[in-house]
């Protein structure tokens, strides 16, 4: 971003990032490559600990690849040690339901092979529906024509995405209007939820620096849904700099995506 290079090891504060966004600033991406994927396992492997890593969606990136190769070199060099790399198909806090529900698992005696199996069972059961604010974050990601970004701009039309089962990005909808496009998301929700509608009592939700946004489409889902624990935060810079300042986003486990 502005000719800077950031990364895990010092990320810009999430406000200055989108603010700066704001201010016509063009932050770019690249995937992990395979060293940096390694330099991540490795010393679990050297303090003689096993390793799950549930990876950002292939759909969407090629870290899950770097991920898997790196996986495949330790393991031979690491033969005692377990490595297990799963692609998760789902991205941002559908990615950290995923491995806050494995965690669960793990936390009720699940030995890691039985939580790798839970998640290649469930993980096309985190959904994943968001909505953007400005469709020029989207159009220079490749994800809608420059067209559609130009005019939804003029008539104020919001898109409605979800990841499909390919875990892949894909536009469900539009809308005119902001405060539609959040309803929408509420909407949707029960469209997804099928035999989990009396079971979901878990919402994760992150947004691009508006927060008052994201609280009240979990003040409208708590009006229909019991609701007893939310998880709200950033959209990271990585993700932030596709989706772009006023991205609203809901996960939740339901029958499909």
């Amino acid at each position: 971003m502005d000719g800077q290079h950031y990364s895990h090891e010092n990320f810009l504060p999430v406000k200055e990032f989108y603010d700066r966004m704001r201010k016509g600033s063009m932050p770019t991406t690249a995937q992990v490559n395979p060293e940096d994927a390694r330099a991540l396992i490795e010393p679990y492997l050297k303090a003689e600990k096993d390793v799950l890593h549930i990876a950002f969606s292939s759909g969407l990136s090629g870290s899950y690849n770097s991920a898997r190769i790196a996986g495949e070199e330790l393991q031979e060099e690491y033969p005692d040690r377990k490595i297990v790399v799963i692609d998760s198909l789902a991205a941002s806090l559908g990615q950290g339901l995923l491995v806050y529900l494995a965690q669960k698992k793990k936390e009720e005696g699940k030995t890691m092979d039985e939580v790798a199996q839970w998640v290649m069972e469930h993980r096309l059961n985190m959904v994943h529906t968001f909505t953007v604010d400005d469709l020029n974050h989207l159009y220079r990601g490749g994800r809608v024509s420059k067209t559609t970004a130009v005019v939804g701009g003029v008539l104020n039309i919001k898109p409605v995405l979800h990841v499909d089962d390919e875990g892949k990005l894909i536009p469900v909808g539009k809308v005119r209007g902001r405060k539609k496009s959040l309803l929408a998301l509420v909407d949707m929700m029960e469209e997804k939820l099928g035999n989990y509608k009396n079971s979901c009592d878990t919402i994760f939700i992150s947004h691009g620096d508006c927060e008052q946004d994201a609280q009240f489409v979990v003040d409208k889902i708590k009006e229909k849904y019991p609701i007893k624990t939310v998880l709200m935060n950033h959209v990271g810079a990585t993700i932030g700099a596709h989706s772009g300042p006023g991205t609203v986003a809901l996960f939740f486990v339901g029958e499909n995506r």
